[in-house]
């Protein structure tokens, strides 16, 4: 079997980047892509580089954006002016080949096995695929190379903005052993805070463990950890695949015992999963609230609309009516999460032996 090349393509502070590039009045300046911190207040999409400087991080809350750095500029999205851009990078991608799966707007997987232009090597298609971004759109991306999904995205990130990194096949099972577990496919904040406690703080530390044990202690991505902590990643680049939901959730410090506190809270799930809804061009017929108790106790319920949905006002508005069916009066709640499902018929939709093919 040949070795596959993946290489996985990360737009750099993507919407504030287009808006400082359309807007020379931005460049150089801290800005936030996102809703105003006034009122409730919104949520960070993107933060420009100068804004990451003063702590800014995506999904922040404005208000807090805001006491990082007084001086910020926040910018209300423009989700046409962000679709065109990437539409115009994808068509850059297909350039080198068909197999472009696109992950949201600003990001994507690309299997360059068997390129277009028959060059060859993954690392110098990435190459010739930054500096198109670069001449044609006055744009940077970052880009990582591997023999997988999995490796090509985390290398994406190592070197950002405007970064390269290969990860060689005799490279990954190393580079997985001394990987973060916080860097792990489906490890949240909660999951890895567990994982620490037990004393698993990186690969190396996974890769002890049986795929039994892994399987006891984190349900069924137990399995997929023993394999990625091996390097075993066979998922395919999917050029069509299909997006089935979409949702945010949280789990709170402490347990929510009033209706306020779950409304409240219910709020600024709705609004992350708008932005989300927003960013993948989605809309669902049907949203469904996750409740976990404090006694671990978990349930759902689910509402169908006749047409497509993904506005915040009917989201949060949907959320808090199937949280009053569920006679929250007198229970304890350790996590809330929204999802949108069942979505308009136009949404969007392991290594074998080693080859010089980099």
């Amino acid at each position: 079997m040949t070795v596959r090349k993946i290489i996985h393509v990360d737009m750099d502070a993507f919407y504030a980047s287009v808006e400082q590039r359309d807007f020379p009045v931005y460049r150089g300046k801290p800005i936030v892509v996102g809703g105003s911190p006034e009122g409730r207040g919104g949520v960070v999409a993107t933060a420009s580089y100068e804004a990451r400087k003063y702590g800014i991080r995506s999904a922040m809350p404005s208000k807090r954006a805001l006491q990082l750095c007084p001086d910020v500029i926040f910018i209300r999205p423009r989700f046409a002016a962000y679709k065109e851009v990437s539409q115009q990078v994808r068509d850059i991608f297909r350039r080198h080949t068909d197999l472009v799966e696109p992950l949201s707007l600003d990001e994507a997987y690309l299997d360059v096995t068997e390129d277009k232009q028959q060059i060859g090597s993954a690392i110098a298609i990435a190459r010739l695929i930054k500096q198109a971004i670069r001449d044609e759109l006055q744009l940077t991306a970052s880009a990582g190379v591997s023999i997988n999904k999995f490796v090509a995205k985390i290398a994406s990130d190592m070197q950002k903005p405007d970064g390269l990194t290969f990860i060689a096949p005799e490279q990954v099972e190393t580079f997985m052993e001394q990987l973060p577990v916080e860097k792990f496919f489906g490890v949240g904040k909660v999951t890895a805070d567990k994982m620490k406690r037990m004393g698993l703080h990186t690969g190396a530390d996974l890769k002890k463990l049986t795929e039994n044990n892994l399987v006891q202690l984190f349900g069924k991505t137990g399995h997929f950890y023993y394999r990625i902590v091996r390097g075993i990643d066979e998922r395919e680049v999917q050029p069509h695949r299909e997006t089935k939901s979409l949702g945010a959730e949280d789990t709170f410090p402490h347990d929510l015992t009033t209706v306020e506190e779950m409304n409240l809270e219910l709020d600024k799930i709705a609004l992350t999963v708008a932005g989300r809804l927003e960013k993948y061009q989605l809309r669902g017929r049907t949203v469904t609230l996750k409740i976990k108790y404090s006694d671990f106790r978990q349930i759902t319920r689910n509402q169908s609309f006749p047409l497509p949905v993904g506005d915040l006002a009917t989201i949060a508005a949907t959320a808090k009516q199937l949280l009053l069916k569920t006679d929250p009066a007198d229970v304890k709640v350790r996590l809330l999460g929204i999802t949108l499902s069942n979505f308009a018929d136009d949404a969007p939709a392991a290594p074998a032996q080693q080859l010089s093919l980099f």
